[in-house]
């Protein structure tokens, strides 16, 4: 029942609407304001929309939208929805309204002489499809740097007003988005798990959905891929029943979940249950389960003891997207590396710190019984078996989600050293320029408070780096030169190439000489100019940020991970973006895609000439320079143009 509050605001909507409906034609905009007013009132509240919605049928014909821009209904255009809602003051109240009227005609409350259910259903399936960013929000540069007025608001609106659609049209586009997200295998899976729950909540409405078979897999994935699964959901349920299986339908049981995990980067909590009695009462199907290679299969020969004991202290239903990680951790053969296996065993007796416990019990379920100790080593384990599923979250800390990720990849001891030193000491150390840095004796960074939807590795470890590396940048500072010249090998590693190069000029910031820039980028890096030097270790560059209409936004730290041809022959940067999201529109037609141009998993990709547009530092080998004179001009011009009209409008260019 509404609140005594909501009462009096529903009274007082009511009488300001039909006070409107009263009024002659010419006198609406006298009464239209205090609709409007009162309808913001109403939104302010939790039932709201559900309350505006029983009156949407009455709107036109009081005159709520008259002699306004929302008053003829069929011309109306779904792109400019977004920016309404948006907008401060009043837009925002009456797109609000407008959105619960089309949402009446396409639910057959009201008659429209030009719009019939049809049309309105497919307005309201075109707005859902441009604005799944607001209904479940991406953690992108873009959508931290430009804060969203209203943004809550607007994703109740849509939460809404999907519990009413269930046309194929928004099927396929949620099918999109959740193979776009799948596609990038990552680590934190809330905004997947979120879109794919819509779905199921679709399918139940909507029987004969021609994407209903998709969504269903998808749906599986994360709730019991197998008929076993299906019908115990629960999962001591489950685990009841595996103990009665023989060993033929074990077999087929992991089978089944094995090749779900593989096909999405999903787990459900059966995959964990099923894990642990493996572990315990069939170890020969665990390879099954994980769906290994020969390689995997013989990482987990080798250290199967210290697999059953991983599975026996960090996979539990909360924590079965682990099992995911556990796979790929075996298939990376990381286990082999000399300093892993002590690293891992001296986090199942840890002694974490008691304000660490809490951050990482906060980031698990409750009622679960786990230990802080669990929940590391089970983050642990994905880290290392997805560097690239990695996360910054919504926090501007990409230089340290970058350097989990490279360490992860490549130094593996070196992160099973710093992780216990932040949960059990409080504290982690590096050394710039012969004198140790102490993050215990830091304060502030770019993050002084993190937004908690991080995974577990991140939680521990992102206070710390950040202060660090902040701190490193402030110790260069005044050098007249990019900082990150000196920073980036001092903290990602020694492997970071000496050779660097950075497109603004230190002391002026004005752009100087571009073309020679962009001439070292390709002598450097791109295979035709470089003498076919391939990258050996990932290459922490800088790059501009810009939104869809390339304005520039500020700047961000990615990985260059390789630079290949695609399927199409043409050349291809491949990069690690610590974004919960890779795949973005940065305007001019530049659209960084996470599938269908050969990229692997977790990475992204823009083709040479895009990605160089956008770059503005970079690290390279001096020794290994090819011909800068042989780049095309054709190349140079056409990537100084989509520099100039877009990141560049923010600088003064004083040659090239």
């Amino acid at each position: 029942m509404p609140s005594e509050v909501t009462e009096g605001k529903i009274a007082r909507f009511s009488q300001s609407l039909t006070k409107l409906n009263e009024a002659p034609a010419y006198a609406k905009s006298r009464y239209q304001t205090d609709v409007y007013q009162e309808a913001n009132r109403l939104l302010e509240t939790d039932e709201g929309l559900e309350i505006l919605f029983k009156y949407a049928d009455k709107f036109d014909e009081a005159g709520v939208f008259q002699d306004g821009p929302w008053e003829d209904a069929s011309k109306l255009q779904p792109p400019l929805v977004a920016g309404s809602l948006q907008a401060k003051g009043l837009p925002y109240v009456i797109e609000m309204m407008s959105n619960l009227r089309m949402l009446a005609i396409a639910e057959g409350k009201v008659p429209h002489s030009n719009v019939s259910k049809e049309m309105a259903m497919d307005f309201l399936n075109e707005v859902m499809a441009l604005n799944l960013d607001l209904l479940f929000p991406q953690a992108t540069e873009a959508s931290r740097i430009e804060k969203k007025e209203n943004a809550a608001e607007a994703q109740r609106l849509f939460e809404f007003i999907s519990r009413y659609l269930s046309s194929s049209a928004l099927s396929e586009t949620l099918i999109h988005e959740i193979k776009r997200l799948t596609a990038q295998r990552p680590i934190m899976v809330k905004r997947t798990v979120s879109i794919i729950k819509m779905a199921k909540e679709m399918l139940k409405t909507h029987e004969n959905d021609s994407q209903r078979e998709v969504l269903q897999q998808f749906v599986a994935s994360i709730e019991g891929p197998s008929n076993l699964s299906h019908l115990y959901s629960q999962p001591n349920e489950y685990r009841k029943q595996l103990m009665n299986l023989s060993a033929e339908e074990l077999q087929r049981e992991s089978e089944i979940l094995g090749r779900s995990m593989r096909k999405t980067g999903l787990c459900s909590p059966h995959h964990s249950v099923l894990a642990r009695v493996l572990s315990r009462k069939s170890p020969e199907f665990l390879p099954a389960l994980l769906q290994l290679s020969g390689k995997g299969k013989a990482n987990f020969e080798e250290h199967a003891e210290l697999v059953h004991q991983l599975i026996k202290v960090a996979l539990f239903p909360s924590t079965c997207q682990s099992v995911y990680g556990l796979a790929l951790l075996l298939e990376r053969g990381v286990l082999s590396a000399s300093p892993v296996i002590p690293g891992l065993r001296r986090l199942i007796e840890l002694d974490i710190r008691p304000e660490v416990r809490n951050a990482l019990f906060k980031s698990a379920n409750e009622g679960e019984g786990l230990t802080a100790n669990s929940i590391l080593l089970a983050g642990v384990i994905s880290v290392l078996g997805q560097p690239l599923g990695v996360g910054q979250g919504l926090n501007p800390t990409c230089q340290a989600a970058r350097g989990i990720s490279l360490w992860a990849q490549h130094a593996p001891g070196y992160l099973l050293e710093i992780i216990p030193r932040a949960a059990r000491d409080g504290e982690i150390d590096m050394v710039f320029e012969g004198v140790s840095i102490y993050s215990k004796d830091l304060q502030g960074g770019l993050a002084p408070e993190l937004h908690p939807e991080l995974d577990p590795v991140s939680i521990v470890l992102v206070p710390h780096l950040d202060r660090i590396y902040s701190e490193m940048m402030t110790r260069v500072a005044l050098r007249g030169e990019d900082g990150h010249r000196w920073v980036n090998p001092a903290f990602y590693g020694n492997w970071v190439q000496k050779g660097f190069s950075t497109v603004i000029e230190p002391i002026t910031g004005n752009i100087a000489d571009y073309p020679g820039f962009v001439r070292l980028f390709y002598a450097t890096h791109h295979p035709e100019y470089n003498d076919e030097y391939e990258l050996i270790y990932p290459n922490p560059v800088g790059i501009f940020i810009t939104n869809v209409h390339g304005k520039m936004l500020g700047f961000h730290a990615v990985s260059i991970q390789r630079i290949a041809q695609c399927p199409k022959g043409n050349y291809r940067v491949y990069f690690y973006n610590p974004n919960n999201d890779g795949s973005q529109n940065w305007g001019q037609g530049i659209v960084s895609t996470v599938m269908g141009n050969g990229e692997n998993f977790g990475e992204s990709s823009l083709s040479f000439e895009e990605f160089t547009s956008r770059l503005y530092a970079f690290h390279y080998n001096p020794y290994e320079q090819g011909d800068s004179y042989a780049v095309e001009r054709d190349s140079v011009a056409n990537v100084k143009n989509l520099a100039k009209e877009s990141w560049g409008q923010e600088y003064k260019w004083i040659s090239g």
